[in-house]
């Protein structure tokens, strides 16, 4: 394009800009450039980016995706704890997403100031710490698989530098807390006052204020015990309750129609030999060396029969024990080739492994043992009839399936496959008969039934424990508040003995008042008909005699005070504390000296939780709770995301 050219569409453009620059238009374009200015500053108007971390400390960060496969896991051992499936509605409610946020966060702020602080573990040691790991050996040859180590982190939804870091991180804070519980000791005051406390004694005098002493209470009318029943309505309503048809597909209900084929359990042996029989295991040490020279002096010392620790020891290295283990265990090829080709007693020339230069000692050798076919046979019987009896289950699965997409119900499906069915009596969501009798049910049966309409039918589900079932719902019985007459008598006597206690706390509050205006503990009990009974040398633990109730009364009041309890049986106590017993200061010393590593045992948890604090601060770690919702799928953020604990104005 040509200086004339260009001069006749620039020139124009100029102009149409100028004209544009004077309109009301861009005077508020500009007003809003000059506002966002203000408030996010220049250099955050230009070079914002948008991040998906959940947690940021120092130079870690966990971004959403991990965030997510962490809580998952987290959410599935607290399954496998309690036994029941956790819903993602029961974690909102209770908050536990946010606390489990808080605290990853802490973890990751201390894990980011540990690794800047150069507490760090060894390549050498994480890489000996999963050739540890069972779960990576490989099930036939009884050896570490890298094979079986990548799928079990695959299953576990890890990648292999996520898992290594975290083991990483884990031998981090072992070493830390080991070396601050090392150093640490509690001063013997701390040990000497929780001494004093323990064995600090009272003595009491009190007299019984029960039903007698208060006045027997009168029979309630109709209204007040629909009163009672309205105001305890939580407490008497009974649960929906429904009644269910089950259909069970169980292995154990097909097993014995399964035929075992003696060539399988040959060809079963020959396969698994290696893993039934024991291989041969050694005890060795390895000793490092800096150096060809090192390596050669190294030797000629542990042939000469010096100690290993010692030859260690001298040349400025660690030995690393191998005790009783088999050769697949040892993570190094050369040194695991050197320590199984010699004798017990036997030390190897310098051996260069995959992680440095080092000897071996062979300590010892336990011989390997073969498992002979006959030996075998229970286990692979018990294997093969149990691999026989699902697939079995699985083709009458598939047959009850078919008789329910061609039409037939429940009961009609069941009896086409060979299934039994079983109609149960009607149960709570819980699992609970209307008498409070709790059936073995599992959980899953009985969410699957109550996720049901009356007469709604279910597909075949799993327990959870290799077991099958569907149900129907046959009749729901909505919750309800019972009648009187319903309850009978039973509301009656429930009524009596609050209306009692009420009137027995009330007049054990009268008594105490005189107590407390001058008169004395013998007049009082006296007019309420009551002896007076005292007990001299009171321990904090207590005794068969008193309530613990009592026991923590007299032990919070002062000497001279008045106090008021439940004794064991259902009446009240009003008493006085006569006296306050400190123990003598020799029978306090060898209990002040046996607290001392409980205190320190506190006082270190106490230092960790200030270590985390600490490191919170350091790296100056935060959190996003809103992009922490949004990776769980909980909720969409409302606004742009602000720190934990911050806010998002500026």
């Amino acid at each position: 394009m040509t200086a004339s050219a260009r001069r006749k569409v620039f020139v124009p453009m100029l102009a149409a800009i100028r004209k544009f620059a004077k309109s009301p238009v861009a005077a508020v374009l500009l007003g809003l450039l000059i506002l966002s200015f203000a408030i996010w500053g220049i250099n955050d108007v230009f070079n914002f980016r948008g991040s998906n971390a959940v947690i940021t400390a120092g130079e870690r960060e966990i971004d959403q995706a991990r965030f997510k496969r962490i809580f998952d896991n987290f959410k599935k051992g607290q399954e496998q704890q309690s036994g029941r499936r956790v819903t993602m509605e029961e974690i909102v409610q209770r908050g536990f997403h946010l606390q489990f946020l808080r605290e990853l966060t802490q973890q990751t702020a201390f894990q980011a100031w540990a690794h800047e602080a150069w507490v760090r573990p060894s390549d050498e040691l994480v890489v000996k710490k999963i050739g540890e790991i069972p779960a990576f050996f490989d099930r036939i040859t009884g050896r570490f698989s890298r094979d079986q180590y990548l799928q079990q982190l695959q299953q576990a939804e890890l990648t292999q530098e996520e898992f290594e870091q975290s083991l990483y991180d884990d031998l981090a804070g072992n070493h830390f807390a080991t070396g601050a519980v090392a150093g640490m000791r509690a001063p013997r005051i701390y040990g000497a006052l929780q001494a004093a406390f323990g064995l600090e004694t009272r003595d009491a005098s009190w007299f019984v204020v029960d039903q007698r002493v208060a006045g027997a209470p009168p029979r309630p009318t109709d209204a007040q015990l629909q009163a009672f029943l309205t105001e305890n309505a939580d407490r008497f309503r009974r649960p929906e309750f429904r009644e269910i048809t089950v259909a069970f597909f169980t292995p154990g209900a097909v097993a014995g129609a399964v035929a075992l084929d003696e060539a399988e359990l040959r060809r079963r042996y020959e396969f698994k030999k290696d893993s039934l029989s024991q291989p041969e295991r050694r005890t060795f040490v390895q000793v490092p060396a800096k150096n060809a020279q090192a390596a050669q002096a190294i030797v000629q010392a542990l042939r000469a029969g010096q100690p290993a620790a010692a030859v260690a020891k001298a040349n400025g290295v660690d030995p690393v024990m191998f005790q009783e283990r088999p050769r697949s265990s040892v993570p190094d090829r050369a040194v695991a080739a050197a320590a199984f080709t010699m004798a017990a007693g036997q030390v190897s020339a310098p051996v260069q492994g995959e992680l440095g230069l080092s000897v071996v000692q062979v300590l010892n050798v336990t011989p390997g043992t073969t498992v002979t076919f006959e030996q075998a046979r229970p286990q692979l019987e018990e294997e093969l009839r149990k691999d026989l009896a699902t697939e079995k289950l699985y083709e009458v699965v598939q047959a009850y399936e078919t008789a329910r997409e061609n039409g037939a119900t429940l009961a009609e499906a069941a009896k086409t496959a060979g299934v039994r069915t079983a109609t149960l009596p009607p149960l709570s969501q819980q699992g609970q008969l209307p008498n409070g009798q709790r059936l073995n049910v599992p959980p899953t049966l009985l969410e699957a039934a109550y996720g049901l309409p009356e007469g709604g039918e279910s597909e075949v589900q799993e327990t959870g424990t290799g077991e099958y079932f569907a149900v129907r719902v046959e009749k729901v019985v909505p919750a309800a508040l019972p009648t009187l007459q319903q309850l009978g008598p039973a509301l009656t006597q429930m009524w009596m003995q609050r209306e009692g206690v009420r009137m027995m706390q009330a007049k054990a509050d009268e008594l105490a008042a005189r107590l407390r205006k001058g008169e004395t503990l013998q007049a009082v009990a006296a007019s309420a008909g009551a002896s007076v009974q005292t007990a001299r040398g009171l321990e904090r633990e207590g005794s068969e005699a008193v309530s613990q109730e009592m026991v923590g009364r007299v032990f919070g009041a002062a000497a001279g005070q008045v106090f008021i309890a439940r004794a064991n049986q259902p009446v009240f106590v009003v008493g006085k504390v006569d006296a306050v017993n400190t123990p003598a200061p020799a029978l306090a010393a060898r209990p002040a000296e046996q607290r001392r590593p409980a205190i320190t045992m506190d006082l270190f948890s106490e230092v960790g939780d200030l270590a985390r604090a600490a490191a919170m601060t350091k790296t100056k770690a935060k959190s996003y709770p809103d992009r922490a919702k949004l990776a769980l799928g909980i909720a969409e953020p409302e606004q742009q995301d602000a720190p934990a604990g911050k806010s998002n104005k500026k």
